[in-house]
């Protein structure tokens, strides 16, 4: 046998498995150290860890961080060029504001001197109108009072009417006011016919040319007498015919007048005339409402043909019976107070010319 020393390790026979020597070094370190210096080195590991750790989460956050850094200078790039172009814009949107400034006092001065104009237009118009009213209303009036001509008088009113209407002034209200009151109060009038009247009164002088004189009258001749045999010898037959020739010379006649006036020729025209001048101031009469006259001229000429003229004959009988019909129509007419429109315009242009 071979002598082994002491304190010599076991020779291991050749061969032998690897691990088992490992875990007996492993076995001999972990006999060696104590527990102190396994806590210090758990200890010291998980420092390295969480060292470790914090650096990896720094580095990470630093990347982050210049990330965001660079975005950010990237963003504040953009912004600067975002500011320069604001900052553009506004110089330019402050030029224009300067300018509409500038545009907008022009406006506003030349607005002034609109309105100053506009209310002497305004003024000059009014008046104007106001005065056109009065004009309208005066002939109104004048229709009124001198021939009675309540159509024209309306027509006259209406037109004033009219005007202020189309004006369309609130100011003027009280005048269209008064005016259609004073319509009012012609519209009920009862009315009175007068074109046909003057048509009858025109037509009567058309035909007093052609009325025939009462000596003009001519009744129509006789039917001749029938012969059973007339007349074979010549101066039978010649004395026939002389008496039938004297037989149209003379004509007796009842005339039903006391007797009948000659005239002379340019006495027959003076009548003629004289009487187309009664029948025209019988028209004048009718225009001007004049009743009394009217009549007194109707029953002069009513009195002329009866005496002179042939009155069986077409157109005296047709004359005689229209001076009949006109003897006795109604002309005249009550006309109310038509002054409330003419004295509401005089009334207002007096107190704008104070106000003025």
């Amino acid at each position: 046998m071979s002598e082994q020393t002491p304190n010599s390790d076991p020779v291991e026979p050749t061969g032998a498995p690897t691990p088992v020597v490992r875990k007996s070094v492993l076995a001999d370190f972990f006999d060696r150290i104590s527990i102190t210096q396994m806590t210090l080195a758990v200890l010291v590991v998980i420092f390295l860890w969480q060292w470790l750790s914090g650096y990896q989460a720094i580095s990470e956050m630093r990347r982050q961080l210049a990330e965001k850094i660079a975005e950010m200078d990237g963003s504040n790039q953009a912004n600067q060029k975002l500011l320069v172009q604001n900052q553009e814009q506004m110089r330019v949107l402050a030029e224009k504001l300067t300018s509409l400034d500038v545009r907008y006092a022009e406006s506003q001065s030349q607005r002034a001197a609109l309105e100053s104009l506009y209310n002497e237009l305004s003024a000059s118009r009014d008046e104007t109108v106001l005065a056109d009213v009065e004009q309208l209303l005066l002939i109104a009036e004048q229709q009124l009072q001198l021939s009675a001509n309540v159509k024209a008088a309306l027509i006259a009113m209406q037109s004033a009417d009219a005007r202020l209407e189309r004006m369309n002034r609130p100011v003027f209200n009280s005048v269209r006011k008064a005016i259609a009151q004073d319509m009012e109060k012609l519209r009920v009038l009862p009315g009175v016919n007068v074109s046909t009247l003057n048509f009858e009164l025109d037509s009567l002088v058309g035909r007093v040319s052609e009325m025939p004189l009462g000596f003009q009258h001519r009744i129509g001749a006789a039917a001749p007498v029938t012969e059973k045999s007339p007349p074979s010898a010549g101066w039978q037959k010649f004395l026939h015919e002389i008496w039938q020739e004297l037989r149209q010379l003379v004509r007796i006649e009842n005339t039903g007048k006391a007797e009948i006036p000659l005239l002379m020729p340019e006495q027959e025209y003076f009548l003629r005339e004289n009487l187309k001048l009664r029948l025209l101031s019988a028209r004048l009469s009718l225009q001007s409402r004049d009743s009394k006259s009217f009549r007194l001229d109707i029953a002069s000429a009513r009195t002329w043909v009866t005496r002179y003229f042939d009155v069986k004959s077409a157109s005296g009988a047709q004359m005689l019976e229209t001076l009949n019909k006109l003897a006795v129509s109604e002309v005249s007419l009550e006309l109310p107070d038509t002054g409330a429109g003419l004295q509401a315009v005089r009334i207002l242009r007096v107190s704008r010319q104070k106000a003025g």
